[in-house]
C-alpha cells in the first residue's frame, strides 16, 4: 500500500504542477482540502480524472464516499486497492 500511496503522491504533484511541494512533504493521512493540503474542487477534479485513467477505477462524483476516499491519500489508496 505504500508503493500506491508513494505513486498517487507524485501523481498528485505532477497532475497539479505543485512546484512548490515536494513528495516527500505529503503525509498520506493529512487531509487533501481545507486546513490540509489545500486543494480545491477544480483540484480534484482534475486529480480524479488523472486517477480514472491511471487505475481504471470509477469515481461517483454524486456520492457521499468520495468525499471521504479523497480525503487523503491513504483513503485515496484504499479506495483504489479495494474498489470502495
Amino acid at each position: 500500500m505504500k508503493a500506491l500511496e508513494e505513486e498517487l503522491k507524485e501523481l498528485l504533484v505532477d497532475v497539479l504542477n505543485l512546484e512548490d511541494i515536494a513528495v516527500a512533504d505529503i503525509d498520506s493521512n493529512s487531509p487533501l482540502f481545507g486546513d490540509g493540503l489545500g486543494l480545491d474542487s477544480i483540484d480534484a477534479l482534475e486529480f480524479g480524472v488523472a486517477i480514472r485513467r491511471k487505475y481504471e477505477v470509477e469515481i461517483d462524483v454524486d456520492a457521499e464516499e468520495t468525499r471521504e476516499n479523497f480525503g487523503s491519500i491513504a483513503n485515496l489508496a484504499r479506495f483504489i486497492t479495494t474498489g470502495s
